[in-house]
């Protein structure tokens, strides 16, 4: 595409602060990008390897992008973020041509009538949404045993650097293929327990899960409110930093924002510190080693050897307890209806599903587009109230966050004087996100067969300034992303 004349400029690998520097220079323009990322997603993701990550492109993206240029002539750029193209996962509302359905066939003709909180910012910024990402349908909460990545709307997404052999973890199965393939600059991921950090660390890629009430979950289709959020992925720890300082912000729509108030920062890219982890206490939990296998195993004690020698005290002889006690959806099963009948009815006359009802009895309509996998997830939930009042709901969300933070994560770090917890991936990461406390995933190699090996740094809420600290000075020095090879 010389007749863009971009020939200077390496979209590859380009960071969010090169790309900014390079439009404020004249060098690309924001229109040029946006084409650039295109013609990568032609290539890659709808043919070639086919990674099908990318779900639904905005038809709006190029001239959105030039009139940002336009505007950064005429009174500058709005911020770092201006004319910066960003994909979001498609259960993020966005009002515009493009649908929101969580790549549910049920909600396949969905447009939603206003714009997720998240999005809305990220507009605010200057970013240009220019497409949504494929996930594992309705963030994995549908049935047992579906495949990550899959959704009866989107496909199945494929892991760059093994397509058709790795996992690409789940559920922001898209948004981490879509980065990690350098289709987007960056993408906004969901969680509940381990959606962002999977993907992150299944394919080489930076992701931050942040602490519960940082960012608002208004416009998100849920699974449940105790535990969701979104969160940035990209391919550097400097990018998901940068984005996730774009993305918060107190809503009056989720009363949980209101906590972060006085707790969180505009630029997390101060934390960025090359010494990040010199002096630092982290404790490795053993009960993730029985989730490991002998590669993984290696991985991680290669990983924890790194960490040492950049200067931290490392603990792996210690151990919290009640891991096992709270590894359980129950709290998600009950909350689920709530919070998606909820979501449903926000949505107006934009679509004929009203109720989770809806959309089972839709699903079972037309089963074989829609059930490859089944629905026993989304049957299980029906059967409870919608109304949060049995007494096993309420004892199960008592016990969670009793075990997961005073019992669980708080007195494991204390009584061991801990900065920070260290996981391999997701093993073992779930209890912070029954907690709602925060994660951080950084690029740590590949195991000998090639699968993307992640590390992911966790803590006390609202500690998220310390873990991006602590994963960009392990980035810094390693340097272990690749980019995939096509």
């Amino acid at each position: 595409m010389e007749w863009l004349n971009t020939t200077d400029f390496k979209i590859e690998e380009a960071t969010i602060r090169q790309m900014a520097a390079a439009m404020e220079e004249g060098k690309i323009t924001s229109r040029a990008l946006v084409l650039l990322y295109l013609e990568r997603i032609a290539s890659f993701d709808k043919s070639g390897p086919k990674l099908n990550s990318v779900i639904e492109l905005n038809p709006d993206a190029i001239q959105i992008a030039e009139a940002l240029d336009r505007e950064r002539e005429l009174t500058g750029a709005r911020s770092i973020l201006h004319g910066i193209p960003v994909m979001i996962k498609d259960n993020i509302n966005t009002r515009d041509k493009m649908h929101t359905s969580a790549g549910s066939l049920a909600l396949a003709d969905n447009y939603a009538p206003y714009d997720a909180f998240v999005a809305e910012k990220l507009r605010e910024a200057g970013a240009v949404i220019f497409g949504k990402t494929n996930l594992t349908e309705f963030a994995n909460f549908m049935t047992e045993n579906m495949a990550n990545g899959y959704s009866s709307r989107g496909g199945q997404t494929l892991n760059p650097y093994g397509p058709g052999k790795f996992d690409t973890g789940g559920s922001s199965a898209g948004s981490g293929v879509a980065v990690a393939s350098n289709l987007c600059a960056a993408a906004v991921g969901t969680e509940t327990s381990g959606s962002i950090i999977s993907p992150a660390c299944s394919n080489s890629v930076a992701g931050i899960k942040p602490t519960l009430g940082m960012i608002s979950r208004t416009g998100i289709i849920p699974i449940a409110h105790s535990q969701d959020t979104a969160g940035p992925i990209s391919r550097t720890v400097e990018d998901a930093a940068l984005l996730l300082g774009f993305m918060i912000g107190v809503d009056p729509a989720d009363p949980v924002t209101f906590t972060g108030k006085g707790k969180t920062v505009s630029d997390y890219t101060r934390y960025l510190d090359k010494d990040g982890l010199k002096g630092a206490r982290i404790g490795v939990p053993q009960y993730i080693y029985k989730y490991l296998e002998d590669g993984e195993k290696e991985m991680m004690e290669l990983s924890i050897n790194e960490i040492r020698k950049l200067g931290a005290e490392v603990v792996e002889d210690q151990n919290i307890d009640v891991y096992d006690e709270i590894h359980n959806y129950d709290v998600l099963t009950y909350e689920f209806k709530s919070d998606m009948n909820a979501y449903l009815s926000s949505l107006g006359g934009s679509t004929k599903v009203k109720t989770l009802k809806d959309i089972i009895d839709f699903n079972n309509s037309h089963p074989e587009e829609a059930l490859k996998y089944g629905q026993t997830i989304l049957v299980q939930c029906e059967a409870t109230s919608g109304t949060l009042t049995e007494p096993e709901y309420i004892k199960a969300k008592l016990q969670d966050l009793r075990l997961s933070q005073t019992e669980g994560i708080d007195a494991y770090m204390q009584q061991n004087n801990l900065d920070a917890m260290l996981f391999p991936s997701t093993a073992g990461v779930s209890i912070a996100a029954k907690a709602g406390y925060p994660s951080v995933a950084v690029p740590a190699g590949y195991c000998s067969d090639g699968t993307p090996f992640g590390l992911t740094f966790s803590a006390e809420a609202f500690s998220e300034g310390k873990l991006i600290k602590f994963a960009y000075a392990y980035e810094q020095a390693n340097k272990k992303r690749v980019a995939p090879k096509f």
